[in-house]
């Protein structure tokens, strides 16, 4: 089959949706299909590889070193006209993925929408609220027009439905658990981190920003820090939120962006894992640090919801609870065997989940699509 996957964001930008979209092609590569990806021009691209389209893109605001492919319609059609796509996966909901959608439908191409990033949340966050219904809107108008809309957790299947999206299916996630691995602990590293061998490294991975509720991680942590003096909070990633936590902080450890086995060396040397986030649709950083063997402190959706057991992995807080997180916290720190024993849990937990099962299960999807084309028929040309 040859299918095409249309993403505004691709490694080497380091977001959960880029390396989601770069897992699903890689999937779809290795069952022996045909793929081609349409994103925008990185600063770091002299020249697209041979199964590449890059489009022009324009920055992305507040996200430094990010972009969002330029409208590309005729492009898209073109290209597609010569080297027909069975079907089309749209990853991302910008002026790129509502070309692509236009394309497919003058070619009368079945394509698929995902649903990666909760925008009506991030209005919210970035002091907006007013405009949340409104992003709702234009996101359910935008996978409306795609025969499927693919969600990676029950929770936001159902939510999603409720607000008349239509065709949701549910794709599930997976982890790496050979990359993901407690063997990964490094000691050099964590000494460069300040912490000695039976000291309590809490970790953070992920964007630095404001949609991620980063003031309730600060607190937890300054709580628990009275039961363990000696622990020290490590960042890993970056975002606009960055400079002026470490100007607030100055005991904190910021590591930066990492990338691969670097990112699984980090996760391994932690002990505790906190994620405060309101924002996601799924996480993945929680099924990382579950196969790393950190107990997890999460907000009970995404795949918290899907595969986080309070009590037994970590704690699945309830929305809204943030001094049942702050606490939750602070006991899990404040005991080693309980720690040995979720982490140990958690990596049992997410041991069975298997990339390649999501890539056979995406490859289903869209050979269903494949299948029903003839019910497609082309628009008139516009």
């Amino acid at each position: 089959m040859r299918y095409a996957i249309v993403t505004e964001t691709y490694p080497p930008e380091v977001n959960g949706v880029a390396l989601t979209v770069q897992g699903l092609e890689n999937g779809l590569r290795a069952r022996g299909h045909e793929v081609s990806v349409v994103r925008p021009r990185q600063a770091s691209d002299s020249a697209g590889l041979e199964h590449e389209l890059l489009v022009r893109g324009a920055p992305l605001p507040r996200y430094p070193g990010l972009r969002f492919g330029l409208p590309a319609t005729r492009k898209l059609a073109a290209a597609w006209r010569e080297a027909m796509p069975d079907a089309i996966y749209v990853a991302t909901e910008g002026p790129l993925g509502w070309s692509a959608l236009r394309a497919a439908k003058r070619l009368g191409i079945p394509a698929a929408t995902g649903f990666h990033t909760r925008f009506d949340e991030y209005m919210r966050n970035y002091g907006a609220a007013f405009l949340q219904q409104t992003a709702l809107r234009w996101m359910r108008r935008f996978h409306n027009k795609g025969a499927a809309t693919l969600v990676p957790t029950r929770e936001l299947a159902q939510f999603l439905e409720s607000q008349r999206f239509d065709n949701v299916v549910r794709l599930p996630r997976a982890v790496d658990t050979m990359m993901f691995d407690p063997a990964k602990r490094d000691d050099a590293l964590r000494e460069s981190w300040g912490v000695g061998r039976d000291d309590l490294a809490v970790i953070y991975l992920g964007r630095i920003a404001p949609e991620k509720n980063l003031d309730l991680a600060v607190r937890a942590f300054r709580e628990l820090q009275k039961i363990q003096p000696r622990a020290r909070f490590v960042w890993v990633g970056d975002g606009p939120s960055r400079e002026k936590l470490a100007q607030d902080h100055p005991d904190f450890v910021f590591c930066g962006v990492q990338r691969g086995q670097a990112v699984a060396r980090h996760f391994a040397s932690g002990d505790l894992f906190v994620f405060p986030s309101l924002s996601e649709t799924f996480g993945n950083v929680t099924l990382e640090a579950m196969a790393s063997g950190l107990p997890t402190v999460a907000f009970d959706y995404g795949a918290a919801r899907e595969y986080l057991r309070d009590g037994v992995h970590g704690a699945a807080i309830r929305d809204g609870d943030d001094d049942g997180f702050v606490r939750a916290c602070a006991d899990i720190a404040g005991d080693a065997g309980k720690r040995r024993a979720m982490g140990a849990a958690a990596r049992q937990a997410v041991a069975a989940l298997r990339p390649e099962q999501v890539a056979a299960d995406f490859d289903d999807v869209l050979m269903r699509l494949a299948d029903t084309r003839r019910a497609y028929a082309p628009a008139a040309s516009t």
